[in-house]
């Protein structure tokens, strides 16, 4: 017998000892104390004024993992977040802050927050997670566009179970999603470097397979289209939302800059990664181009110069997305949930370059 098989073994003793004491002071049977705590079934108030009044003389508290399994329920919230090597996800400022308003949200109604890693090459069996009571719903974060992901989504739909995307939306599908509006604070980024005066505007983007990568993109490239500028492809890049993708990028922008004034990047911490990169290369922001971020984490106002950034209310993203669940788990929605949220531009100095 294992370590964890002991364990369960010796909580379950203890929980029925103690059940059995209550029994007998409350001069009632065992199956009625659980039914009392587990509200299974339904039993007249005298007798569960009984059991409660015994329950509390003995101090008897019920295990809270034979209740789960007595009610069907684990009373957890699975959030899954995608596991890329090397970066420290729950570090950043994106993803601790919709956590943040995901547990603040769960641990207002007594819910737990079940944290899973979403394997970047095999989509994760979601209907799983309900079928082996480990979660009650799920807030999945990062889900992509590749055949299996939707594969797996669409039986979740499908069972009508209680689930929400954030920050992922899937245009011709029905799933449930909350979201920023990423199309809109991509386009008055790049028109704000516009109206400042920069006409040569790359962008450095995430992985196109994300939904907020492809509206952020429609949105650089209509800003330019509306403004008569040149669109030019040679001017888009592609990073992986990581501060070494955008360290990375400056070899290959750097080569380019007698073409570029201003850089748009798709979240802050591609943007911190190109200024250090570029500095190497001998510009600065600020001073030889101006750029903007996306996302307007705290450290967008520690850098020199302050970063001027798109805020999306990450928090708020978090916090909706669980108050929504929690409401499936109740009355399961009649028609499709889809939320956009407004985002805002943080302007900074490192937009305000003296253009020559």
């Amino acid at each position: 017998m294992n370590t964890c098989t002991l364990l369960t073994t010796y909580l379950e003793e203890i929980t029925i000892a103690k059940r059995k004491d209550v029994a007998n002071l409350a001069g009632v049977s065992e199956a009625t104390v659980s039914r009392v705590f587990n509200n299974v079934t339904p039993l007249r108030e005298e007798t569960k004024r009984k059991v409660l009044e015994a329950a509390n003389e003995l101090n008897y508290h019920p295990n809270a993992i034979a209740q789960s399994f007595a009610k069907g329920k684990s009373r957890n919230i699975g959030v899954i977040v995608p596991y890329m090597p090397k970066v420290h996800l729950l570090t950043t400022n994106y993803f601790s802050e919709i956590l943040s308003g995901i547990g603040f949200t769960l641990g207002q109604k007594d819910y737990g927050l079940l944290l899973l890693f979403q394997s970047s090459t095999e989509p994760k069996d979601y209907v799983q997670l309900f079928q082996t009571q480990k979660v009650d719903g799920c807030i999945i974060l990062g889900a992509k566009e590749t055949p299996g992901e939707l594969e797996q989504l669409k039986k979740l739909h499908e069972r009508h179970f209680p689930y929400c995307l954030v920050n992922q939306t899937y245009a011709n599908l029905p799933f449930h999603s909350i979201d920023a509006m990423h199309y809109e604070g991509s386009f008055d980024a790049v028109t704000l470097l516009i109206q400042k005066g920069f006409k040569r505007i790359a962008f450095l983007n995430g992985p196109i397979r994300f939904s907020n990568s492809s509206e952020r993109l429609s949105g650089y490239q209509d800003a330019l289209k509306k403004s008569g500028l040149k669109l030019t492809s040679d001017l888009i890049f592609e990073g992986n939302y990581s501060r070494t993708s955008g360290l990375k990028a400056a070899k290959e922008i750097a080569a380019k800059m007698d073409q570029i004034d201003a850089i748009f990047t798709a979240n802050d911490r591609m943007a911190i990664g190109l200024m250090q990169g570029l500095v190497e290369y001998g510009f600065h922001a600020g001073k030889d181009y101006g750029i903007i971020g996306y996302d307007d984490s705290d450290i967008a106002t520690m850098t020199i110069p302050k970063l001027s950034s798109v805020k999306v209310p990450l928090f708020d993203l978090g916090q909706i997305a669980a108050e929504k669940v929690l409401e499936m788990l109740e009355k399961p929605p009649t028609e499709q949930l889809r939320v956009r949220l407004p985002v805002t531009i943080m302007e900074r100095e490192s937009v305000r370059t003296i253009l020559k």
